[in-house]
């Protein structure tokens, strides 16, 4: 369980606010390379924190980046639509029914 602690103060009155709250964690069994393990290890002391939350931290930025990549591949595909749009250009009129065919010859 985690605490949070913060104040307000007006000119006579300091009120204090403690917000406490449940963090629920998975224990989880991962098998990586010896060296991987050093640069944990080394980010964790450099850092003043534990090896499970450099790995934590790791994780969530590295799931963020792999959410943005797929998203980049159909951001472009939109911008080849709107280009399509400001240029009208027209495609074959039996785009719909021969699609595949198009797409992948």
């Amino acid at each position: 369980m985690r605490k949070q602690i913060w104040r307000e103060s007006t000119s006579d009155l300091t009120t204090y606010y403690i917000i406490y709250y449940n963090i629920c964690m998975l224990k989880t069994y991962l098998y990586i390379p010896e060296n991987l393990d050093k640069k944990i290890l080394f980010t964790a002391k450099a850092q003043n924190k534990s090896k499970a939350e450099v790995i934590r931290q790791a994780l969530e930025k590295g799931i963020k980046q792999i959410k943005q990549e797929s998203n980049a591949s159909a951001r472009v595909l939109m911008k080849i639509a709107e280009l399509g749009r400001k240029y009208k250009v027209k495609g074959p009129k039996d785009s719909v029914e021969r699609f595949d065919d198009y797409l992948y010859g």
